[in-house]
């Protein structure tokens, strides 16, 4: 007769909660991938519209006659594109407002381990090798990240429809893209959390 893997103790209190953060956070920061995908695709084609009506514009000074359809047409398009860019920036807002939730909860473990084993050092270890301060300490640096993002990215929706340098909106749509203030180490925070609270195996 085989002998039985030994079942797995279920975490509860503060383990448990971490490791259930740990995995919320995953879980926003692939939704908020999803939404700047989205969100990129309509502020490039709010972008190339632009660019199309500002080369129309020349069009029409060269020629009188030219159809006037096409503006009329882009104008709705343009509008539409807009305001499906201001309801994606709003969904991004709403996932970076969960991060700031997630970083109080692990502040408010913090907090109680604090009272729990005051005058005690070092800490128990819930999980491997990282206190629980480690934790609260990661999620701050990430939710930091995607605060200035956040506020950077609305800045943008604010400029592309106002914007008639194509030089410009071009600019604005990189750093749509490339997101200079998540930088490589949220995701080297994230992985190291997901290991630590046992969602990942090495």
């Amino acid at each position: 007769m085989g002998s039985k893997t030994p079942k797995k103790m279920a975490l509860t209190g503060s383990a448990r909660k971490i490791k259930d953060n740990a995995a919320d956070w995953h879980n926003l920061m692939q939704r908020w991938e999803s939404g700047n995908d989205a969100a990129f695709s309509a502020a490039n084609k709010i972008i190339n519209l632009k660019i199309s009506a500002l080369s129309y514009e020349k069009l029409i000074l060269d020629d009188a006659a030219s159809a006037h359809e096409g503006p009329d047409k882009d104008k709705e398009e343009l509008e539409r594109l807009c305001s499906e860019l201001l309801d994606l920036i709003e969904k991004m807002s709403q996932i970076q407002l969960k991060m700031e939730k997630l970083t109080s909860t692990f502040k408010g473990v913090c907090d109680l381990e604090d009272y729990q084993h005051r005058g005690e050092n070092p800490r128990p270890i819930l999980f491997h090798t990282w206190p629980t301060t480690l934790f609260y300490e990661a999620s701050l640096k990430m939710s930091e990240m995607y605060k200035k993002e956040v506020s950077l990215k609305k800045t943008i929706v604010g400029e592309i429809a106002h914007t008639a340098d194509q030089d410009l909106l071009m600019v604005y749509l990189s750093c749509w893209l490339y997101q200079p203030y998540i930088d490589s180490g949220s995701k080297v925070l994230l992985e190291s959390m997901l290991l630590e609270t046992g969602h990942r195996t090495l």
